[in-house]
């Protein structure tokens, strides 16, 4: 077995290709528009093709709003410096929710911020 990807629906994908490129310096591995199904399908990955673990943005034509519901919890990523990266989120137009400190009942450095659909994304300070 092997982890390949995690597929969140966006209200518009070039915003959320932006975001995740730009904002968290992701790279848009692949892009695919299937229009006899009505929807497009982002990878965007830190490594260089789909077999690197993913996100998968998918847009569904004509579709610019969708509940999150209460039971998807975040996307983690691992930083070795989150008071820079959050500076960099900030700089670049990014919201944060939680300012970096440590996790409740713990001492891991953790930050949170969201991206333009709402969906919430952890960062973890690794050094």
């Amino acid at each position: 077995m092997k982890y390949l990807h995690t597929m969140i629906r966006v209200n518009q994908l070039q915003e959320s290709i932006d975001f995740y490129t730009s904002v968290l310096e992701m790279k848009l591995v692949s892009l695919t528009d299937y229009p006899e199904g009505e929807f497009t399908l982002a990878f965007v990955s830190y490594g260089t093709s789909k077999d690197d673990p993913c996100i998968e943005l998918t847009y569904n034509y004509g579709k610019h709003s969708y509940e999150l519901g209460n039971a998807f919890g975040h996307i983690a990523l691992a930083t070795d410096d989150i008071q820079r990266t959050c500076e960099n989120v900030r700089r670049a137009g990014g919201k944060i929710t939680r300012e970096p400190g440590p996790m409740k009942h713990g001492t891991t450095v953790i930050a949170f911020i969201e991206d333009p659909n709402g969906y919430k994304i952890e960062l973890i300070e690794r050094k």
